[in-house]
């Protein structure tokens, strides 16, 4: 996950990510197209080491309208959150890093229609109570299409690592560098259940 998160929500209490209060004063909404330059500037400006344009973002959000929320307090824009829908080739290109997180391949994304086998935070950048919308995407994310996708991230600050440790993130095995996934809670095994010795090309095919 490439973010900058402010300081203060990296103290916040720790919170199951399914589980974060969507009682904010912070309206969230799929991105608009006329809102993509402002976006693409802000990223720049916020995430370290971006660089992305509004066409490059133009493509993904045509391609899939939902894959951009918005966070918008007093009818100013303060933030945004990009998810990378995968399917189950994207998912096994995520864990065997072979995915482009730069412009990744579009085949490699769910369709609209299409089940989402995971779900990779691609970016996010909030500027001051922005990241306090972040409980209403994550209610989007319980929705029929998402329910079953597991969720990942790789964190570039220490902030944005906090609040994965904060938010229930853990690292895993994989080729992937610093990959850290939420296991979403009706997808956990119980805790008596004993897991083998696995290579990290072997979770691919677990996970499916």
């Amino acid at each position: 996950m490439r973010s900058r998160v402010m300081e203060r929500a990296s103290l916040a209490a720790t919170h199951d990510f399914d589980e974060l209060s969507i009682h904010s004063d912070i309206e969230v909404r799929f991105v608009r197209q006329f809102e993509l330059r402002m976006l693409a500037e802000m990223a720049n400006r916020l995430v370290p080491g971006v660089q992305i344009t509004a066409p490059i973002l133009s493509k993904y959000v045509t391609f899939d309208p939902e894959c951009i929320f918005t966070f918008i307090r007093r009818n100013k824009l303060v933030g945004a959150v990009a998810f990378l829908y995968l399917n189950r080739r994207g998912h096994d290109a995520l864990i065997l890093d072979e995915l482009s997180l730069n412009q990744p391949d579009l085949g490699l994304l769910a369709k609209s229609d299409e089940a989402v086998s995971a779900i990779y935070i691609w970016a996010v950048a909030a500027t001051g109570r922005g990241i306090a919308g972040y409980g209403k995407v994550v209610s989007h994310l319980r929705t029929a299409r998402y329910v079953n996708a597991n969720c990942f991230a790789q964190p570039s600050t220490k902030a944005g690592r906090d609040w994965l440790i904060r938010a229930r993130f853990q690292p895993i095995p994989s080729f992937q560098r610093d990959l850290w996934c939420y296991q979403r809670p009706w997808n956990r095994l119980p805790p008596t259940t004993q897991l083998p010795n696995v290579s990290a090309r072997s979770i691919v095919n677990a996970w499916h």
